[in-house]
């Protein structure tokens, strides 16, 4: 009896080490590199969420469906998110219409304390959403700031970065054109 308790104890002591042996085979988040481009192994459709612009107007991802999207989760007070904003703009610049660029600002104090923000850097280019509830982060599953979701025509998640992207340096730029192109496969950044 006494060595059935103990190979049992055993067993749920080695069970989860099983586990984690299977999971590090697939595309886990804690191997991603931070600000490099993960593709998802399986794309799969966008939450369904409704973004609210500083004047408090409201638009459903969906109503995207058609153009590529980047969705671009951050807050005013993350330092990785403050140094990449510059270069989200760049890139709504750059791409104009072949992509939406979403900046999501998931601060508590939502438009009083993004509005100051956008005003500072003059962004123009990139759309601002504000999302004090966070429910949009929720909705992806983002574990922190900034992460960011692409998403294709069809409103599938293609993949993510995590961590502060350049997004118009050559390499990411090198990620999105099979997608701008209308391919439609991306790869990851990293390789």
């Amino acid at each position: 009896m006494k060595w059935a308790v103990v190979a049992a104890l055993m067993f749920l002591i080695v069970a989860p080490d099983l586990g984690a042996a299977d999971e590090s085979d697939s595309d886990m988040p804690d191997r991603t590199k931070l600000g490099e481009f993960v593709p998802s192994a399986q794309p799969f459709p966008a939450p369904e969420v409704s973004l609210a612009d500083p004047t408090g107007q409201t638009v459903g991802l969906s109503a995207l469906r058609g153009k590529p999207v980047l969705v671009n989760l951050w807050a005013t007070w993350c330092e990785p998110c403050l140094r990449e904003m510059p270069s989200l703009e760049r890139l709504q610049s750059r791409l104009g219409e072949r992509i939406a660029v979403l900046a999501v600002s998931e601060d508590r104090g939502g438009n009083k304390t993004v509005e100051p923000f956008i005003a500072k850097l003059g962004l123009k280019s990139v759309k601002i959403y504000i999302d004090p509830k966070s429910e949009v982060g929720h909705a992806f599953g983002a574990r922190g700031l900034p992460t960011s979701f692409l998403i294709d025509r069809e409103g599938k998640v293609l993949g993510r970065v995590e961590g502060a992207a350049e997004w118009d340096s050559p390499k990411i730029l090198g990620v999105l054109e099979p997608l701008l192109s209308g391919n439609g496969v991306v790869k990851a950044s990293s390789r």
